[in-house]
């Protein structure tokens, strides 16, 4: 199974924070580490205040070598999608092609109002188009233009510059609408990702994705949160430190021992994940990302 870090900086976290936790990461041998596109944070003070996504991580893009980045997700309403194409495309450039986008519609709405960002509705359709230019302007051939006329965007005669340099930039599409999301993920998404649901759930919204999918190749993963301890009292430490309990955490997440957490981590892949997002919200805590590198990652062979 492959093992991802994910992070939720919009919580507390300055970028420095995030560089070493996403370096020790490398260190550690994780696959990516990826964070959320959040301006505010939904519990505690969110002190120092947030960082924005893509340019944190064009800096870790510069001060990693190794270690995939990207976010989950990026909100559509935040950025223009022909930015954001630019943006993106820029970041796989400064990583030497280590950069994966997800996107999404965007749901927090006082995220929206605290920080003057229009909340539109319509979302979902709003995000169809967002793909289709994203992945159209990549995928433009040099030297070529790109036009675009849809029901929320227009371009005209775009030079579809810059160029990423992977072809294709990795796309993740997530989420757990039973109809529009896999049809969405079907059409766009190289990655399908299952957000913070029990085995069951994320297996059966895996089965609507291939169905969908008729046949093309997705990778399909989960996020999942993370709190693992050598001890009770450890795994009580960790999370009080997040304001979450144990119990619900063992419920919802892979909490408990490296065994516990391990064996959780393989009823995801028994529902057919192959990779999974673990969700650290104690970015501090780097203890807890070599425990599990150590002690939980060779329990899953």
């Amino acid at each position: 199974m492959d093992l991802r870090i994910m992070t939720e900086p919009q919580q507390g976290a300055s970028y420095d924070t995030q560089l070493t936790m996403a370096k020790a990461a490398e260190e550690l041998g994780f696959s990516a580490w990826f964070r959320s596109d959040h301006y505010l944070h939904m519990s505690g003070d969110g002190m120092p205040g947030p960082t924005d996504a893509w340019v944190t991580l064009a800096g870790l893009a510069r001060e990693t070598s190794a270690i995939r980045l990207g976010t989950m997700v990026t909100a559509g309403t935040f950025r223009l999608p022909g930015v954001l194409a630019i943006q993106v495309a820029q970041v796989d450039q400064m990583s030497g092609g280590r950069v994966e986008m997800g996107l999404g519609t965007g749901w927090f709405e006082a995220e929206h109002r605290a920080y003057g960002i229009p909340f539109p509705s319509a979302r979902h359709a709003r995000l169809a188009e967002q793909l289709e230019i994203v992945t159209g302007l990549w995928s433009t051939p040099v030297g070529e233009k790109y036009t675009f006329d849809g029901k929320y965007y227009q371009l005209t005669d775009s030079p579809a510059l810059p160029k990423p340099v992977q072809s294709p930039v990795p796309v993740v599409v997530g989420g757990l609408g039973p109809t529009r999301t896999p049809a969405l993920a079907a059409k766009y998404a190289h990655e399908f990702n299952v957000p913070f649901a029990s085995p069951a759930d994320t297996a059966a919204q895996f089965g609507r994705v291939r169905e969908a999918a008729a046949g093309r190749e997705l990778v399909y993963s989960a996020a999942v949160a993370t709190c693992v301890g050598r001890n009770d009292a450890e795994v009580a430490r960790r999370a009080a430190a997040i304001g979450r309990e144990v119990d619900e955490l063992k419920a919802n997440g892979a909490a408990g021992s490296p065994r516990e957490a391990a064996a959780k981590l393989r009823q995801y892949a028994d529902a057919g994940a192959t990779r999974v997002y673990l969700q650290i919200l104690d970015m501090t805590d780097l203890e807890h990302l070599d425990l599990i590198a150590s002690e939980v990652r060779p329990l899953l062979g």
